[in-house]
């Protein structure tokens, strides 16, 4: 079954325009865990504008705790700033199972495009094996349609398909439009030795179509779908939902 890591950054967005300590970011992963859920992911940035480094810290403990993957996404080219010490150091404090390289600027609202492989292989390559000389299993960032040959060139364990233009394409009423792409790039990883996880945009209404359609996704990484449907129904409530999609899921593949 794919498995659900629950990305708690929109915790931190609220707690950071507020000031203080609520909500509490290690308080809504310890019940998203305690719903079931199989991982924790948080994207820290230079600007600290939601997760902090002392919040890594912190869940990094956590997750060690419950025996659960802890995975942690960032930029590998930004470089350190004053309360935020590079993707390379958080990741040497805490040691998480999986880091996930995504080449998000400053400037970006939020990640909304895969790695150029062809140009930035020989870029990445030092930095994939920096990360995994400290045992992190390593995803990188794709689009559909990226050149998984030159990703696998990296050195990289798994690629993470950006799934926004699936959810504009299923929110549309064109979900055809958009799979095969997806489709293909999912194969062609697979073909190459590539895992393949999926994350962005996806919602308890696009997930179960996706992961049908892929037939094999190793795990999907879901927070600001998961965290406003949240509000209505629930965190653990939430989450089970998602378990159950992902479990049905499985079912027809």
């Amino acid at each position: 079954m794919t498995r659900l890591s629950v990305n708690v950054n929109k915790i931190a967005v609220l707690r950071n325009s507020r000031g203080g300590r609520d909500p509490d970011v290690v308080r809504a992963a310890q019940a998203c865990l305690d719903a079931g859920a199989h991982g924790i992911t948080v994207h820290p940035r230079p600007d600290a504008r939601h997760i902090r480094a002392s919040d890594v810290q912190a869940l990094a403990r956590l997750t060690v705790e419950h025996g659960v993957e802890f995975n942690i996404e960032g930029n590998p080219f930004a470089p350190p700033r004053e309360g935020y010490p590079g993707l390379l150091a958080l990741c040497e404090q805490t040691r998480p199972a999986q880091v996930t390289l995504v080449p998000d600027g400053d400037a970006q609202l939020t990640s909304d495009h895969g790695f150029d492989f062809a140009r930035e292989r020989d870029a990445l390559i030092p930095l994939v094996a920096a990360f995994r000389d400290l045992g992190c299993r390593v995803s990188l960032f794709a689009n559909a349609g990226a050149d998984v040959e030159a990703a696998r060139a990296t050195g990289a364990d798994r690629i993470e398909l950006y799934t926004g233009p699936w959810a504009e394409a299923f929110e549309a009423g064109t979900p055809d439009a958009a799979l095969p792409a997806f489709v293909s790039t999912a194969r062609a990883a697979r073909a190459a030795g590539l895992g393949v996880n999926a994350g962005h945009d996806l919602s308890q209404a696009n997930l179960a179509a996706f992961l049908v359609a892929l037939g094999d996704v190793d795990e999907v990484s879901i927070g600001h779908a998961l965290i406003g449907e949240a509000l209505y129904d629930g965190l653990e409530p939430t989450v089970r939902r998602y378990l159950a999609i992902l479990e049905k899921a499985a079912a027809h593949c």
